[in-house]
């Protein structure tokens, strides 16, 4: 019976730790909750923010300028300080790096699901937003301040990325947004300009 008991301890105190672990990581996610569906700014910037990945699609050079979409890591900033700027930490031995350097053209899809705060819904429910951000993906000045920028909000949102392959040719990239296409209720696509997601108006208290 003792044995029993110490592992009944054991197995509980096993669960609180892996429960914990899963609060801690939604806690993180949603340290901003999200904003009114009326806010198409805001909303934008908070499907930025709070995701770490995206579908990122580029022209593919060598299936003769056919879409091609790969999954990427993403940051747009220090945790609850992103600038709405996707920037990606990509290898040349990968197509969509190779694609960006022959053709910029390019866009990066995000959608709330992952976030955790779409419950039950199907994440094609327009309520359940989601985000397209069209434009040119840039080489980013491995000279510049930008760079510095980047590697700490890519390398403090994935840490694992210091570890990567130096051999691998990993080099920093960035999105030049030039158009929005944002779904966060019924009713179409909300209308939303580059400079109006860039420079969203801050609530008044």
């Amino acid at each position: 019976m003792i044995i029993k008991g110490d592992f009944r301890c054991h197995l509980f105190a096993f669960a609180l730790i892996f429960l914990g672990s899963r609060v801690s990581v939604h806690a993180r996610l949603l340290s901003v909750s999200k904003p009114d569906p009326d806010d198409a700014a805001a909303t934008a910037r908070w499907l930025v923010s709070q995701n770490n990945w995206g579908v990122l699609n580029t022209i593919s050079k060598d299936l003769g300028g056919a879409p091609f979409g790969n999954v990427v890591s993403f940051s747009d900033g220090l945790p609850d300080g992103g600038r709405g700027v996707p920037y990606f930490y990509l290898t040349t031995l990968d197509p969509t790096a190779r694609n960006a350097l022959f053709d910029q053209r390019s866009s990066f899809t995000i959608s709330e699901y992952p976030i955790g705060t779409c419950g039950k819904k199907d994440p094609e429910n327009p309520s359940c937003a989601k985000i397209t951000l069209t434009g040119k993906l840039r080489l980013v000045d491995e000279k510049s301040q930008e760079v510095v920028f980047a590697r700490n909000a890519l390398f403090s949102k994935h840490p694992e990325m210091k570890g990567w392959p130096k051999g691998h040719n990993f080099q920093f990239f960035k999105l030049d947004i030039e158009d929005i296409f944002l779904i966060d209720w019924f009713g179409g696509a909300k209308p939303l300009t580059v400079d109006q997601y860039l420079h969203p108006k801050t609530p008044k208290t």
